[in-house]
């Protein structure tokens, strides 16, 4: 458990293959600096908001699924109709807690 909590703050340098801070910005180790590479403006610029709304309205749907990125769980979705809705309740209290994530694993926020 430590070890997977651990992991959700750390990546490694893609010059010397030092383990560093997910933010950081340059390797402490070699000195190379390195882009964000969490992906492109719409990617960076998902709100919790947005998520919400298409899990309450249209849950069922999955649509909150893919706007995240979550393409194989949203069909899964679409073809259980939520999991019978209780996927959509899990889902939805994941989202308000802040637990929900994307398909890189970073916390929708």
């Amino acid at each position: 458990m430590e070890q997977q909590r651990k992991e959700s703050y750390e990546k490694y340098c893609s010059s010397c293959g030092a383990v560093i801070h997910i933010d950081a910005q340059v390797c402490p180790h070699c000195g190379v600096r390195f882009r964000d590479n969490r992906g492109d403006f719409v990617e960076n610029h998902r709100t919790w908001l947005i998520v919400l709304l298409l899990c309450l309205f249209i849950g069922p749907l999955g649509l909150h699924r893919f706007y995240v990125g979550k393409i194989g769980t949203g069909i899964l979705m679409i073809l259980t109709a939520g999991g019978l809705g209780i996927w959509v309740i899990v889902d939805l209290v994941m989202i308000v807690t802040g637990n929900f994530t994307d398909k890189d694993g970073y916390k929708i926020s």
